[in-house]
């Protein structure tokens, strides 16, 4: 019987998930054999759409790239994120087509059925945010070459124009041409049974990064238990993000007050939402991290925009002010943006933006509170490298915390907390534990910064090398680094000498990596934090992780 399930494990998940239960139901295996034989990472074929088998073998490969996000979409080629939105609002599926994502595309990106991109890895931009959707996505197809005046793609001999369709594979890489029928998954009562399994036998907490009412809800319903990570910079985009050039840009306080209001009053109901949608179960909020220039036009475009003014003889006034907003926009560019002016350093420099998502969470808290809804938002502190930051931000923090609660007339416990991503912070974090009243080990930037690769260009530049050439065992933003474990394990034992007690958790992408998660139950984090569908495959590599480990040392149940 063993050697003929070990048979069945080859086929696909819905088939390693049947044939275990009936096992189970005839009393040939127990429940620890069940978990120890599922495979992870075959959960995702259960909870994305899938090809058509028999239109698949008819389908024509024009392009591979790397497999960035799982499941299978057919659409319409389109090149920017306002074209997916027009597309879609005309009932027609759509294929997001970039030479690389940007934060300005998520409003594409969300409504597209798939996204490619020529650039990037499996943890660029374009993988993470497709991955937290549960969009299935193809990135660092090199091969393409993409054409944004033209609207075209060149795949192989092929050139596709806006409103051809093509076909992604985002569990092999692979590009097909033309409309390939998917099927939707199905999620049966054995999948159901599994999880269930699964909690039984876990002591590591499995949360979600979210950003939207959607992801926390789609979370919830895979049995995330809160929100590890919610990426407020997300909540700026759009529309918002003029309102946030005009505070940062404006020399006028009038007009930087009028920003940080409104910015006040849409950040203070997204909170409402998002802490509803996840009632009782706890919610970490992190303050503003991205760089500056993510908030700012592209200097590039904006130089081309320009040009085109002059070129078409356009009032001097209007080329005047835009000359003097790339002038503005140049003053503030960094050589090295993801080194630079980000995370609690933007806090510190601009100290408003603090004071205004602290004031929208408080206040969001507290109008639950009186409507009778119990929530738990924690606020997260990013890229602290000194103990003298986080004490200076933490007050700050405190104040509009308690200035909230002065004018509301209510009582708010809300635990301030850090995110350990740089290796001085993980040295340091005895010292820095004192001020924290949790850790979240960031293991993307805590990767880069303890290798010096950036995640946005390594994956597809030498990262195929190295590993081809035995250079590196994995890739280490999939999975955990045994050096970048190491600073973690630091990190966690500076912090539990501190305070025995401290909450430790992990909400980089290897937080949804079956290995690194074995690698953090031993560790002794509290929980790791992933993208929604990766929720189910994160659960079931925890309670791998506990029935396999020998001995609990320095785990703490919480």
């Amino acid at each position: 019987t063993s050697r003929g399930l070990g048979d069945v494990y080859k086929r696909q998940g819905a088939a390693m998930v049947k044939i275990a239960m009936d096992l189970l139901r005839a009393d040939v295996i127990d429940e620890k054999t069940v978990l120890r034989r599922m495979e992870p990472q075959k959960l995702d074929e259960l909870l994305h759409p899938v090809f058509d088998k028999a239109a698949l073998k008819r389908a024509q490969v024009v392009a591979k790239g790397l497999p960035a996000s799982p499941g299978a979409a057919s659409g319409q080629v389109v090149f920017s994120a306002e074209d997916a939105e027009a597309w879609s609002e005309k009932k027609r599926k759509v294929i997001l087509v970039r030479i690389e994502t940007s934060p300005e595309d998520l409003r594409g990106m969300a409504v597209a059925q798939g996204i490619l991109t020529m650039r990037g890895g499996m943890t660029s931009h374009a993988a993470v945010v497709a991955r937290g959707m549960g969009k299935c996505c193809v990135s660092g197809a090199g091969e393409i070459q993409v054409d944004y005046k033209e609207k075209t793609v060149k795949m192989g001999d092929k050139v596709y124009h806006e409103g051809d369709w093509i076909s992604l594979n985002g569990s092999t890489g692979d590009v097909y041409d033309g409309e390939v029928k998917t099927a939707e998954p199905e999620l049966d009562g054995d999948f159901g049974a599994i999880m269930d399994l699964a909690a039984k036998y876990t002591k590591t907490l499995v949360r979600t990064n979210a950003d939207t009412p959607r992801d926390a809800i789609q979370a919830r319903h895979f049995g995330a238990q809160g929100i590890g990570l919610c990426r407020t910079e997300h909540m700026f985009l759009g529309e918002r993000k003029q309102i946030i050039q005009n505070f940062i840009l404006a020399d006028d306080q009038e007009v930087k007050d009028k920003a940080l209001a409104e910015l006040l009053d849409a950040q203070q109901g997204d909170f409402c939402a998002m802490l509803k949608t996840m009632g009782e179960h706890p919610m970490i909020i992190r303050l503003l991290d991205p760089p500056l220039h993510e908030f700012l036009d592209n200097p590039r475009e904006l130089a081309v925009e320009i040009a085109k003014l002059e070129a078409t003889g356009a009032d001097a006034a209007t080329i005047s002010q835009k000359r003097e907003l790339l002038a503005r926009i140049d003053s503030m560019s960094e050589a090295n943006p993801m080194l630079g002016l980000r995370g609690i350093r933007l806090g510190i420099m601009y100290p408003e933006l603090v004071d205004l998502q602290v004031q929208a969470i408080a206040s969001a808290m507290a109008d639950l509170q009186k409507e009778g809804i119990t929530t738990h938002p924690e606020i997260m502190i990013p890229l602290v490298s000194t103990q003298a930051e986080l004490i200076a931000v933490r007050e700050q923090v405190q104040a509009q915390i308690d200035k909230v609660c002065e004018q509301k007339n209510v009582k708010l416990d809300i635990e301030i907390g850090t995110m350990i991503e740089l290796p001085r912070a993980a040295l340091m974090s005895k010292e820095i534990g004192e001020y924290a009243d949790f850790f979240s080990f960031g293991t993307n930037d805590l990767t880069q910064t303890t290798f010096g690769f950036s995640r946005d260009d390594v994956e597809s530049a030498f990262i195929p090398t190295y590993l081809r050439k035995k250079l590196l065992k994995t890739n280490p933003f999939e999975t955990l680094d045994e050096g970048v474990a190491k600073l973690v394990a630091a990190g966690v034992e500076g912090g539990r000498e501190a305070k025995p007690n401290l909450t430790c958790g992990v909400c980089g992408e290897t937080g949804g990596d079956p290995d690194s998660i074995h690698m953090y139950y031993n560790l002794g984090l509290n929980y790791v934090s992933c993208s929604p569908y990766r929720v189910p495959i994160a659960r079931l590599a925890a309670a791998q992780a506990k029935i396999s480990a020998k001995g609990n040392a320095g785990h703490q149940d919480k």
